[in-house]
């Protein structure tokens, strides 16, 4: 598979917690219902803006909050590709990653503007910012991540080799 990912940017900043992500009172509806409502805290029309393969960009201290795995299985729904940001909550981070999304730290995340069209090359830890003609250090996935996340997420990649 190639390890590169493009797309438009949907841009965000500091403290994004999973609270914003997946607002709690539309936790007990279905996957399909709840991304609904992802984001609208901040910005009520996420789920009809986002397209398939946008990359949600954002600040520092992502997906803090509660480990609930609703915030990034709605963003697993609404087909984001890939999510950067300058940090991650642990959690959010790996929960992430267990269903297949490539999240990516980079320093310098901020310099990444909403709308801007990027590229990410997952092995190298490189951003290249097409809109900008800009490039961005950032960090790269190991190898048996990246089969994972290849794979559609921890699932399906352990029913592969088991």
């Amino acid at each position: 598979m190639d390890n590169t990912i493009r797309g438009r940017v949907l841009k965000y900043g500091d403290n994004i917690n999973t609270d914003i992500i997946s607002p709690p009172q539309y936790m007990e509806l279905d996957i399909a219902e709840a991304a609904k409502y992802a984001m609208s805290a901040i910005d009520p029309d996420f789920s009809t803006k986002v397209q398939e393969g946008d990359i949600l960009v954002a600040g520092a201290n992502l997906g803090s909050g509660s480990s609930r795995e609703t915030s990034p299985l709605t963003l697993k729904y609404l087909k984001v590709g890939a999510i950067v940001a300058k940090s991650f909550a642990r959690i959010f981070y790996r929960n992430s990653i267990n269903l297949g999304i490539p999240v990516i730290e980079c320093g310098e995340a901020d310099k990444i503007q909403d709308q801007d069209v990027i590229e990410i090359n997952l092995e190298q830890g490189i951003i290249v910012n097409v809109t900008r003609s800009e490039s961005y250090v950032c960090s790269k996935i190991p190898p048996h991540i990246l089969a994972l996340v290849n794979e559609g997420g921890l699932v399906p990649y352990l029913k592969k080799i088991i």
